[in-house]
């Protein structure tokens, strides 16, 4: 079984913490080379975690041959550039999450993705493989909790630490860029639509001049809605319900599923409450795989690219209203 030749750009945690040991353990992705802009770091982090090749730059990894596809773990700000030349370069393309820095970059990204349809491009929103996710939407799409009408989600952590990217601004720091980005990605998939106007409410930290709590209203029309809280100064927790006339879905670790034990969601309806519990498995595995698969065989990946812009449009959208105190329609963006 043939598997895709993998280059991982740049050594951010993310990749070497989570996402290259989880696609070294799928059945159709191969990790052979990683970059750093020290050949010594790269050398290093290769010869921990097994992999081939180490390039002392990002376009040495680029010109080499061997690679076919490259995952894209750096800093927000460097998405967009980094991920048009790997296009250009003749790789394929998956890019961590949020996809850009603005609407602007992700529609540039789109552009360019536009120019060389043979290649593969596609935002790593890994949660959205994950197995309770799926389920997740099979009961509301089968009608179990009757007429969907709202979702509300909670994803927080603590840091107050100025060196880290998460507090730089200029590097696309702060909650809605981070966390905030799966509030607006999983109410959009869930709900099968985009939001018809969003509400921010957004504060600032005065250090860092990142958000550092933001909440948002998302109207999806009829009365359905969406609200979530999202904060990077604020205890660790994260959780997601999703109600509907009849009953609701509530899942216990929605982004950062265990790869330890099973995952669970719950189903509560005129039944009472059914615990759902999944196999233990990685999403990042899944997602590598997925993606692997649509490059063997040449089919759509999982996750068209146009997703990512929308969701750019409403993560923009709330931060705007923020600022405004109005409502703001993201499809006028």
């Amino acid at each position: 079984m043939r598997k895709v030749r993998w280059g991982i750009l740049s050594t951010a945690k993310i990749g070497t913490a989570q996402v290259i040991p989880a696609m070294q353990k799928g059945e159709y992705s191969e990790i052979v080379g990683i970059a750093s802009r020290d050949l010594a770091v790269a050398q290093t982090v290769a010869s921990q975690l097994g992999i081939p090749k180490a390039y002392g730059s990002y376009e040495d990894m680029l010109a080499d041959p061997e690679i076919e596809a490259i995952y894209n773990p750096l800093p927000n700000h460097l998405h967009v550039l980094w991920s048009i030349k790997a296009l250009e370069a003749g790789k394929h393309v998956l890019c961590e999450k949020p996809i850009s820095m603005n609407v602007t970059e992700a529609e540039e990204l789109a552009a360019a993705g536009n120019i060389y349809p043979q290649l593969k491009l596609m935002e790593a929103f890994m949660y959205r493989h994950h197995p309770q996710w799926r389920k997740a939407k099979e009961l509301v799409g089968e009608g179990k909790i009757g007429k969907l009408r709202t979702i509300q989600s909670f994803f927080s952590y603590y840091n107050e630490d100025g060196s880290n990217i998460r507090n730089i601004a200029d590097m696309g720091g702060g909650g809605m860029m981070d966390i905030g980005c799966y509030c607006t990605s999983h109410a959009r998939f869930i709900f099968g639509a985009e939001p018809q106007r969003v509400s921010g409410l957004v504060e600032y930290d005065p250090r860092f001049q990142t958000d550092r709590l933001a909440s948002g209203i998302l109207d999806f029309g009829d009365g359905a809605s969406s609200t979530f809280t999202c904060s990077t100064q604020l205890t660790n927790y994260q959780r997601v319900n999703i109600f509907g006339t009849e009953g609701r879905v509530e899942i216990e670790i929605p982004f950062n599923a265990p790869i330890d034990r099973p995952s669970r969601i719950w189903l509560e309806d005129q039944n009472g409450i059914q615990e759902i519990a999944f196999e233990i498995c990685d999403q990042y595995t899944i997602q590598g795989d997925l993606f692997s698969q649509a490059i063997l065989n040449d089919t759509p990946v999982p996750t068209p690219f146009a997703d990512a812009v929308a969701n750019m449009k409403v993560i923009e959208a709330v931060l705007e209203s923020g600022k405004s105190g109005s409502w703001i329609n993201p499809n006028l963006a």
